[in-house]
């Protein structure tokens, strides 16, 4: 979670022609998966798929990562030093987990939050991770994958060939014919 005090300030605004104040205010944003469900619902499109996003979608994700009703005023108070912090922290990845490069680094998928969620459900991830930081879920869901692919049971023809040569290399110890 990223907590971080928004001090007060006074501007112009020109539209009304009055100086506008907005208080100090205290801001806990959380960039995880109920966040960008909320974001994917207004905007009807990926967030991970929409690289480039305009100022109003960026400071409605702000919206969005916060558990609080925020101020509007708030919002468009902020500044770029702000913003930066803000997506410095949507960028941490928050493990020190790795992978190795993609296997099929040609497919393009496009990742939603129902993709998500159904990647939850199917590796038996609880819902409470929906609040987590997203960079962490997704580490979390590659764990998973990754280790239920090594479990699987082998192919009949992946078993045969194996013992074929485990045979072969006992009968070569034993120097037997069988």
């Amino acid at each position: 979670m990223l907590r971080m005090s928004i001090d007060a300030k006074r501007y112009w605004n020109e539209k009304e022609q009055l100086f506008v104040t907005i208080p100090k205010h205290d801001l806990e944003l959380e960039h995880s998966l109920s966040a960008i469900s909320k974001w994917e619902s207004k905007w009807h499109k990926s967030f991970f798929s929409t690289p480039d996003k305009t100022k109003d979608e960026i400071l409605h994700y702000i919206t969005c990562m916060s558990k609080k009703e925020i101020d509007p005023v708030v919002i468009l108070g902020l500044r770029d030093t702000d913003i930066e912090k803000i997506n410095d922290y949507i960028n941490d990845p928050m493990t020190a987990t790795t992978f190795g490069g993609s296997k099929n680094p040609g497919a393009k998928r496009i990742i939603t939050t129902e993709l998500i969620y159904y990647w939850m459900i199917s590796l038996n991830i609880p819902f409470e991770c929906e609040h987590w930081h997203i960079n962490r879920l997704i580490t979390l869901i590659n764990v998973c994958s990754e280790e239920s692919k090594q479990h699987k049971p082998m192919s009949k023809k992946d078993l045969i060939a194996r013992n074929r040569a485990l045979n072969a290399q006992r009968r070569a110890a034993l120097k037997t014919k069988g």
